[in-house]
């Protein structure tokens, strides 16, 4: 029996040891030994390294600013929007008729208009191209999309016309490696990095 709780603890050490994991400074790291060396290995977070913005004129600096006011005012919209179209679609597709889903749809445009028209329609015309942007950036379909689901061809037709008529388009893709798509994905790292 002596022999087999010795056995037991030498398993028992050499297991510690094959796990390649130390303490260091309160925290366990990983380590692996290479030729003889021993290399710390050790999981860090993702950092984005931007340079010092440099602006062409003030006119720019003043732009790219309005441009930050505008993206801080509208991005925790399009989050929003995300959420409630993702409880939407679970409860949307849970239903059985066509009939009961338009109800349901109705009923939350109700509350959602109650809740947030308010809001909404003092944000100025920019700051809707912004939020159209984002609500695709968010959930992964345009505005045309979600309405065209939701409230069917026709309506989204309207909507995309009267979009048009204030310069809008509620088929705007986000794309954020190019234009200004671009500059507001960067300000939005910023800003859940806590920098803006």
């Amino acid at each position: 029996m002596r022999y087999f709780v010795c056995f037991l603890f030498l398993m028992q050490a050499g297991l510690l040891s094959s796990r390649a994991q130390i303490r260091h400074e309160g925290v366990m790291m990983g380590i692996k030994i290479e030729n003889g060396d021993t290399v710390y290995l050790a999981k860090i977070e993702g950092v984005d390294i931007t340079t010092r913005r440099v602006f062409k004129s003030k006119a720019d600096e003043k732009a790219f600013w309005r441009l930050v006011y505008n993206v801080k005012r509208t991005y925790p919209y399009a989050k929003l929007a995300a959420v409630k179209l993702q409880e939407l679609n679970e409860q949307y597709l849970e239903l059985d008729s066509e009939r009961q889903r338009k109800q349901y749809a109705r009923k939350v445009e109700e509350e959602l208009k109650n809740e947030f028209e308010g809001e909404l329609r003092k944000l100025t015309i920019s700051q809707g191209r912004i939020l159209l942007r984002l609500v695709d950036r968010e959930t992964g379909s345009t505005t045309y999309a979600i309405v065209k689901d939701f409230r069917g061809t026709v309506s989204a037709i309207f909507w995309q016309t009267v979009a048009k008529l204030f310069g809008s388009n509620l088929k705007t893709q986000y794309d954020a490696s190019k234009g200004e798509d671009k500059i507001i994905e960067q300000i939005i790292r910023q800003i859940e990095a806590g920098y803006l």
